[in-house]
């Protein structure tokens, strides 16, 4: 609903492509092969591409103790570079608490995650454009 944000989540389609050079995850092959996999996806601009981030922390700050956290973050990869990766845009998931690595376990972990973006998907929820009102 912020003007100053709706005019950036279009970025990704509109920003000057230097080829040879990534500047943007939209550069990669990977978001071009996603594209052509999913056309009735990449047709809006305005649709959210999400990266999925793991990340660990001791919360006891030694890495001795036998204890660790692990962060799952979503960004926000429709935004420019310098936008891409500001805490505003990174939204905490789950934390997954853990004596060491979940290893093979992250699956149980992520589940729920994984089920709320599948809802997303097939039911293609609405949102208010209010550049375009």
């Amino acid at each position: 609903m912020s003007p100053r944000i709706a005019d950036h989540m279009i970025w990704h389609q509109s920003h000057d492509v230097v080829y040879g050079v990534m500047v943007h995850h939209s550069n990669g092959k990977a978001w071009k092969h996603f594209n052509n996999v999913h056309p009735h996806f990449s047709t809006e601009l305005r649709n959210v591409h999400l990266g999925l981030c793991i990340d660990r922390f001791n919360p006891f700050g030694s890495f001795t103790a036998p204890y660790s956290c692990w962060l799952v973050i979503l960004a926000i990869y429709n935004l420019p570079p310098g936008m891409c990766m500001r805490l505003e845009f990174m939204f905490l998931s789950t934390i997954i608490p853990v004596p060491s690595s979940p290893g093979q376990n992250i699956d149980v972990y992520l589940r729920p995650l994984i089920d709320e973006l599948t809802q997303l998907w097939s039911s293609r929820a609405l949102t208010y454009d209010i550049l375009r009102k």
